[in-house]
């Protein structure tokens, strides 16, 4: 991140000068979602900071949630960044200025590969953190709307058709809200203690209540502190002459092997009737 952030940063000084140099809103914008990109990514390496930092009495998980928050933060940004472009754009359709094609060009190519080298650098590293894909949603938004310019000045060079800029000014800003929908989205889930992605609830109440032992299942939780970090916490009732301990090692086994939930909080405890148990309950 921190070498993504550096040529993001570097990068968008210079296509600030492009864009006001060739009177360009389409650079102006990719710039705008530069600018935008080079705070997230810095503030993205200050959440991983934060995140590393040991937990205390007071915050138990230490701040693993910060990375969250941060892509959240970033998901915002970006919608901002997307009204912006598209108010600017409406106000110039009606009066396109003239545009240097051919210095949007030179500019808008070289944004191109500055993109594509920070895009490829966070790839490598994105795993599971929400936080480093956040940044790299940021980053490929980047990368189609460096596309989306280049394509804006070979259309001014060749026809001279000036509303190119606007136009794809505004298409550079759908994409921008496209890539921050599952940024808020995903990040929202984390902080309203969704269920992980790819974690069916329902299926793995059944997979616990089907362990040979177990009665019934209840009060069942799964949820995520940050990215990649499930918890799951239930109340376990099993029969009366079954090994509660032996039944609570089983069924962390079965979660960690099957689900790779390995943090379970269980309270097992022995049935007191062996009156048949409402299936709404299992």
């Amino acid at each position: 991140m921190l070498i993504a952030a550096g040529l993001t940063a570097g990068f968008m000084v210079a296509e600030v000068a492009g864009g006001l140099l060739t009177d360009s809103l389409a650079l102006l914008a990719d710039a705008g979602h530069m600018l935008s990109d080079s705070f997230s990514l810095f503030l993205a390496l200050g959440a991983v900071a934060l995140a590393a930092r040991p937990a205390t009495a007071r915050r138990t998980y230490g701040f693993k949630r910060a990375e969250i928050l941060a892509a959240l933060i970033n998901g915002i940004l970006l919608v901002v960044v997307s009204v912006w472009i598209v108010v600017e754009a409406i106000s110039r359709i009606g009066d396109p200025p003239e545009v240097l094609g051919g210095w949007m060009l030179v500019v808008a190519v070289a944004g191109l590969l500055v993109n594509l080298i920070a895009a490829w650098v966070l790839a490598r590293s994105a795993g599971e953190s929400l936080n480093v894909k956040a940044a790299l949603r940021h980053v490929l938004a980047d990368v189609a709307g460096s596309v989306g310019v280049i394509l804006a000045a070979l259309i001014i060079l060749t026809t001279g058709w000036e509303l190119a800029d606007p136009i794809v000014s505004i298409v550079i800003s759908v994409l921008i809200a496209a890539s921050a929908w599952s940024i808020l989205r995903d990040s929202v889930d984390v902080l309203l203690e969704a269920a992980p992605p790819g974690l069916d609830t329902e299926e793995i109440g059944y997979a616990m209540a089907a362990l040979p032992g177990v009665e019934q299942v209840h009060d069942l939780h799964i949820w995520q502190i940050t990215s990649g970090m499930p918890m799951l916490s239930a109340h376990v009732l099993v029969g009366p002459g079954a090994d509660c301990h032996g039944l609570r090692r089983d069924l962390e086994q079965m979660l960690e092997a099957e689900y790779e939930i390995d943090h379970t909080t269980l309270q097992v405890e022995h049935i007191t009737s062996q009156a048949p148990i409402p299936a709404d309950q299992l």
